[in-house]
């Protein structure tokens, strides 16, 4: 399959028309700026090959271990995690639940401190409106900006399929050359049977 750099190109050289492309059906500056930053995010970083050591992976940083246990549960380049669609719908849902998670459990503690420290009464009198609020924020976004949500999502999309097609094409063209190597001459050096029964007439 094509090295990580090669990659890096193809989604940088995809950027400025999918832009274009972006702003001519739309007309939306946010939109098109939501699309080519997700399709951008998705290339560099985001992409299928987070089911192995590359370089998509490595970019994480610090970060990266969280990708350790999707990792293990993905052989790499199979339908879970390089099909389209499905495998940005993995790794989005992975991702919102990871972070989903961590924002409850961290102001779960912190509401049980500040009822330990006698700033409140009960923890449940903070961290319930809390919930209430973030749930209520996330369902007005979603129907307010659905459109801007789509746009993410197919810009995420889009940087997968760059991806996949990539490594699609490169293997259809070693497998190509393969086989005509295969199918070609014999190797130098070698010679033929009807070269052998003439040296051997001799």
């Amino acid at each position: 399959m094509p090295s990580g750099r090669t990659h890096d190109s193809i989604t940088l050289w995809c950027l400025p028309p999918l832009a274009f492309l972006g702003w001519w059906l739309t007309q939306d500056g946010l939109l098109v700026l939501i699309l080519c930053g997700c399709f951008l995010f998705s290339g560099l970083m985001f992409g299928p090959d987070l089911d192995i050591y590359s370089q998509q992976y490595q970019r994480w940083g610090c970060l990266k271990w969280v990708w350790l246990p999707y990792r293990r549960s993905m052989s790499h380049r199979s339908v879970l995690s390089h099909g389209v669609v499905i495998g940005t719908v993995l790794r989005v849902a992975y991702v919102t639940t990871l972070v989903l998670l961590t924002a409850i459990t961290m102001y779960f503690l912190w509401s049980i401190w500040q009822q330990l420290c006698g700033n409140v009464g009960y923890w449940q009198s903070l961290f319930q409106p809390w919930l209430n609020g973030q749930m209520v924020g996330l369902s007005r976004s979603l129907q307010r900006d659905f459109h801007l949500w789509i746009a993410g999502f197919v810009g995420l999309e889009l940087g997968s399929i760059s991806h996949s097609m990539s490594d699609t094409v490169w293997s259809a063209v070693k497998r190509h050359r393969r086989e005509q190597l295969q199918g070609g001459r014999s190797p130098a050096g070698r010679k033929s049977p009807a070269k052998k029964r003439q040296k051997r007439r001799r």
